[in-house]
Order: C-alpha cells, then structure tokens, then sequence
C-alpha cells in the first residue's frame, strides 16, 4: 500500500508525535506516551503500517503486552482498524506466553517434557503455608501468604542473590531466604514451575541454547513492547536477548507512571534504553488528550519532583475548564459521610480513587447500609485476613468468651504483660479445672508480682471491653491494652485499626461487629459489577490506564498515602528514595485518571506532604462553609454522623511576604549573596513543618539554612 494512501485512510487524527512513532520502523525505539496520549492507538497504527506500508510479514511481529486482557484489547482495536484479515497472523502475547511457547519448544528439542506450570493458587498457597509453618514456627494468615508470594515474586522477577534476598527478609521480619529455597526445592521435587519460574527458564534455555536464540531472532525480527514501564527485570533480559543489540525492537512506556514495585517493575531499563540498545532513538508523546489544561499542569509540576526520570513536560490539548477543587474537612473520619453526600446524586461518572483497598471499606459499609449503587474494581480481600485485623476480632471475641484457651493463645503475648508460654498455658490448665476465667487463673500460680498486675489490669480491661461498644474496646485495645506498643516495637503499621475503628462504629455491640465484618467480606466477594453505576470506587493501581469524568482523590495523608516521609534526602537510602519516587507515580497516576474535574481531600488533622505541594499557597488558610445536605433515613444499628462542614480557601496571612507556606524540593530560590539555586534537601519535625534545608547554587556550591528564617532575611522562590 502506497505511504501517502495509508496515512490519508487511517492516520487523518494523529499529531506530528504520534506519525513519527508510527513511521519509525527500524532498530531499537523507545517511546515515551504521557497519560492520555493515544499510545495504543499508535502502537496499533505502527502495526498497521508495517503490514501494509513497509510488507513486513505478519508471523515476523511479535507485540508483547502486560495482561492477557490488554492482549485481547490490543488485538480487538487492531481489528476494529484493519480488519480480521490483516489481524489473521499477527502474534499478541504476554510475555509469560512467549515464555511458554520457549519452553515447550525447548522441551521437544531436548525430547524431554518441561516442568508442569501452577495455575492454581491453592496448589502453591499449601506448599507455601506447610514450610511457613516449619521455617517461621508460626501458623500463617491468608495475608501473610500473599505477602510471601508477593516477595518470593519480587526476588525472582528482580534476579536478586542470597544476600539481597535475606536482606529484603529481615526488612520484613520474615526468614524469607528459608522461605524461598525450600519452596523452590519443593517445587523441582514435584516437577512444578510457578509463573515467576517460566520466565526465569525461559531466559536461561535462549541464553545457554544458540540454535534456539537464533529460531526465535529470526521469526521475531520485529518486537513491540506495551506499558514497558511495567516490565519487571528479568522479563526486560528475555526482551533484550530475543531482540539483540541492536534489533528492531519498538518499546512504549512513561517511566512516570510506573506503579508496580512490589511486583518487581523496572522502569530503570526505559532510562538506559540508549545505553543498552544500539543507536537507540527515543521519542517524545507529550500531549495529554484526556485532561482539561489546569489538571495536566498541576500533575505535570507534581511529577517533575522525580529525580529517576527523562526529562519531558506533558502538555494540554483541552481548555481550562474547571479549577481542582481542594475540600478541607475537619478530620479523616468526616470523609465518609462527606462523600456519602457527593455521591448520593452524582449524575456524571465519578471515580472515587484510593491507594490501598482498605481505605475505601468505611465507605463501602456506608454505601450498603444506605442502599447507593457503586461499582467496586477489584477488591481486595486481604483486608479481612490480615494479621492485625484477626488479632483484634480475637482480642473481642476473648472479651466474650474469656475462658477460651485458643483465643488466649493467640493473644496473650501481644499485650506487654511479659507472661511466659508455660504460666499462659498453666493458666489455662487451672481455668479448664476450675471453670473459671484465665485470666483470673494468674491468682493460681507463681508469678512475680509486676506480672500479675500486668495480668490483673488486662483481666479489668477485658471486663469492661465486654460492655462497650466496639469502637471504643477498640480504642482500648490499641492505647491502654500494650496493643499498639506491640505494633510499633514490631515494625507493624496500624492503619488497619484506623479502619476497624470506622467500621465498628455504626455497630452498637461487639458480637454485631463481628458479624457485620462477615457480612462486609462476603458482600465484596459476590458483588457483581453494575457496569451501569456512574460512581466507581477503585485503588489507582486498578484504575490504570483508564479514565473518568471526576475523580475524588482520598486518604491522601502522610502515612497512608504516601505511606512513608522521608524527613531527609541526605540520609535516605536508595531503597527509601526508589519508594518515596514510586509513591509520588502513584499520586500521578490518580491525578491524570480526571478528566473535567479533580477533587483531592485535605484533613485538618493530617498533613499530607503530596496535597502540600500542588495545593496553590493561597488555599492553605480556609473558613468554614456548611454543605447543604440531604437527610437520609437510618436503619437500625446505624449510627451515620451527618456530613460535616468543608472549609472554603482563602488567602494565608504570612509572617514575612518572602516566607512559603511549604518547602518543596526542586524549587527554586533567590540569596543575595549566594545567587540562584534549587532546594536539594529538606529536615521536618515531627509536625511536618520544615526547620532547615540545603540549597545548591548555580556554581555547584551548597549550603543549609533555618527555615523561616533564611526568607524573613531576604531569600525568595524564584519567579
């Protein structure tokens, strides 16, 4: 087909950028697509093109996407395009699909039969709990299995050795190395792959085997790559070996929105893509279709906060249009009868986003008690199985039951009372004779007298639990019980409590509590998705890659969101920095899913370095306005505050007109003796409120200084 005829029949619509992707054919290219920028429907004009245009035969393409849904997206748009015919030969893969394509292949050359794949969980879930229970002496929840494979997957995508793997065990305070050895041993023994596996065999029979590297260079002499952001290291290995040095492999991706760590992406290989590839070229798509101009702005300023990045600057096609809309309420807790509010009678398609499925469970109650149609994506069950959430409804039902020896097993230790295994069990051997509480079997036997007190106080706290509600035992728990000391000294977030605590409290009883974790659970499990709803609920992760009318932001509060601060750049590990990074992708990601309307929540009693930094400064000081309501009917057993007040913004009175509300690395500022330089590093105090920071100067001199007081002496944020 003649160039010209193509582009006039298929191509009218695309810009500049996006022919030039579409053209360039040839060696190795990366592309870098903003959000909203039309990357798939380049990568399936490019397709296009090299079928029709430059005759390149169907069975030499191989397009490698990340899930078996896009391959089917990829391929249905391509046939929507050209037609079925063209699409006839034309190979959409995953990259563990061509993996298992390598490996059969392999296993017939050699007359063998290849290692059987798991597709089963359930298969590898019981190996994994049968050698937890050996190697950590420790019964596992269903949490900390998908916590175990989650690691054992990240150490194989990431080709980590014997040192990192032990290392990254002690950071979660697993035996992680034990852990992952014996679950490999145990795999081979059975002739089992997982799928981490497939890729890892896949890689070393094209790297040890020269016939069959060179079978599959020829037959894939063209290679395209989708979401190349999300591809882990070792699945960049097999891409690179299939496509040479320098091969005619076509890569599409945006370091930015890399947000898959925990499964071992590696946006790195797209910074070295020159390096490692050949007279590699590197294109630019920065031309977000999707936003309107003051959300691309804002998100583009946000992100250029990164340091591990190439350096682009997405730009708007659309107008204006409306302004992001930062709602203060008086607390995190006040967020769920806000939104219920907002939600109630929404009338355009409106995304409700958040960074880990727990936040969104209040909500969810909220929404079922009051009968408001949602669509939830992909919800997480791990919420309900996880550690800290079982040990708090065995903390409840022992308030219950208090002469249950398997609930006091389970529990005793994590109450700072410094009970021995052998007087617990001691105690409840005299509790089972006696019919009588354990706790009050501690009378029984020898113990020092501190002990006993720590006992004889637990044992008053479990009394009045069993009369409370359940959102004030959990409170108990957690600051008076020696609960939430358990949590801290073992490195264990509680975050999970702030959730139960919401939860339990439109419950009236403990026992209606735990029922109502029950209903929540098997709720979420069966819901069936109303594609019809126009109020989504989704964590950013889910929401990738698509889009919606008005996206409201939550929990964007230090802590949850990002889920750690990094009060000093200086003294931050690259591990603390990669993270930090990946977080602010994330808050990324969420702010380029809107498209007309964005509306981020900011707490006046949670600080949120993310909402610091693109909230304009003179928002930051707000009054109060009332938010007409709608009063809804209660069912019985809920207890649903009404919405709360939100703040509207004004101006911030300043100490010194010089002074920012805010430090922001990467700003820049004005010393008279000094120059011009750019924030380097920042030190918060426990408040998040900035003492000192470092500047380094266009002569590559750097210098700390006291905040404020370096403004209220003339220094000033450059124009």
């Amino acid at each position: 087909m003649n160039e010209n005829y193509f582009f006039e029949k298929y191509t009218a619509k695309l810009n500049d950028q996006q022919l030039e992707a579409v053209k360039t054919v040839d060696g190795p290219v990366l592309l870098l697509a903003v959000p909203g920028s039309g990357k798939t429907t380049v990568l399936v004009h490019r397709l296009g093109y090299m079928l029709m245009v430059k005759e390149i035969p169907p069975e030499n393409i191989l397009t490698l996407t990340y899930t078996v849904a896009a391959t089917r997206d990829m391929a249905e748009r391509f046939v929507k395009v050209f037609g079925e015919d063209a699409a006839r030969n034309l190979e959409f893969r995953t990259i563990n699909g061509i993996c298992a394509k390598i490996i059969s292949h392999y296993a017939r050359l050699i007359g063998k039969t290849s290692f059987e794949l798991i597709t089963d969980e359930k298969i590898s879930g019981k190996i994994l709990t049968d050698i937890y229970v050996k190697v950590m002496n420790d019964y596992p929840t269903e949490s900390d299995i998908k916590a175990v494979r989650t690691l054992i997957t990240y150490c194989k995508n990431m080709c980590l050795d014997k040192d990192a793997i032990e290392k990254l065990g002690k950071d979660e305070g697993l035996e992680l190395l034990k852990i992952y050895e014996a679950y490999n041993r145990e795999l081979k023994a059975r002739s089992l792959m997982d799928y981490d596996d497939q890729m890892i065999y896949a890689y070393r029979m094209l790297k040890n085997t020269p016939d069959l590297l060179k079978f599959y260079r020829d037959k894939y002499r063209y290679i395209c790559v989708d979401e190349a952001q999300d591809t882990s290291k070792i699945q960049h290995m097999i891409i690179a070996l299939l496509a040479g040095e320098s091969g005619n492999l076509f890569m599409v991706g945006d370091e930015d929105q890399s947000i898959y760590g925990f499964r071992a992406a590696y946006p790195e290989a797209l910074l070295h893509f020159e390096k490692e590839h050949v007279g590699a070229k590197v294109l630019v798509m920065d031309k977000n279709y999707r936003s309107n101009a003051k959300i691309v702005e804002i998100a583009d300023r946000f992100i250029q906060k990164n340091f591990n990045r190439h350096k682009k600057h997405m730009t708007a096609t659309r107008d204006e249009g409306a302004d992001i809309s930062y709602v203060t309420l008086n607390s995190r807790e006040s967020q769920y009868s806000f939104l219920l509010d907002i939600v109630r009678n929404i009338s355009v398609q409106t995304a409700v986003l958040y960074r880990d499925n727990e936040c969104i469970l209040p909500l969810v109650d909220i929404l079922e008690r009051e009968n408001v149609d949602y669509r939830i994506k992909s919800s997480d069950m791990a919420f309900f199985s996880h550690r800290v959430v079982v040990d708090v409804e065995n903390m409840l039902k022992f308030a219950l039951s208090p002469m249950d020896p398997e609930l006091f097993l389970k529990i005793y230790f994590k109450f700072q009372t410094f009970l021995r295994k052998q007087d617990a069990l001691l105690m409840c051997d005299i509790a089972d004779r006696r019919h009588c509480g354990i706790l009050d079997a501690a009378e029984e036997i020898d113990i020092n007298k501190r002990i006993l007190g720590n006992v004889r106080s637990l044992r008053t706290h479990f009394m009045h639990m069993a009369q409370e509600t359940p959102a004030k035992a959990i409170g108990r728990i957690q600051k008076f019980m020696g609960y939430g000391e358990y949590l801290k000294d073992n490195n264990i977030d509680d975050n999970k409590l702030f959730t139960l605590k919401m939860l339990a409290k439109n419950e009236s009883t403990i026992a209606g509590f735990l029922d109502r974790l029950k209903e929540l659970k098997n709720t979420l499990t069966q819901k069936k998705e109303n594609y019809k709803s126009k109020l989504i609920l989704s964590t950013i992760h889910s929401s990738k890659g698509l889009e919606y009318d008005t996206v409201i932001l939550m929990d964007v509060v230090n802590g949850v969101f990002p889920g750690k601060i990094i009060k000093s750049f200086a003294t931050a590990t690259p591990e603390e920095k990669r993270e930090n990074e990946e977080e602010r992708r994330i808050f990324y990601v969420g702010v380029t899913r809107a498209k007309d309307k964005l509306i981020i929540f900011k707490y006046k009693d949670k600080p949120s370095v993310f909402v610091g930094e693109i909230c304009p400064k003179e928002k930051w000081v707000n009054e109060e306005q009332e938010v007409p309501v709608k009063k809804s009917k209660k069912k019985a057993g809920n207890e649903l505050k009404k919405p709360i007040s939100y703040l509207k913004q004004k101006k911030a009175p300043l100490s010194s007109e010089n002074v920012p509300s805010n430090l922001i690395i990467g700003d820049r500022v004005v010393q008279s003796k000094y120059g011009t330089g750019t924030i380097i590093d920042v030190d918060w105090d426990e408040d998040e409120i900035p003492t000192k920071f470092v500047v380094e100067f266009d002569d590559h001199t750097q210098k700390k200084f006291m905040f404020p007081v370096a403004f209220n002496m003339g220094m000033k944020l450059a124009d």
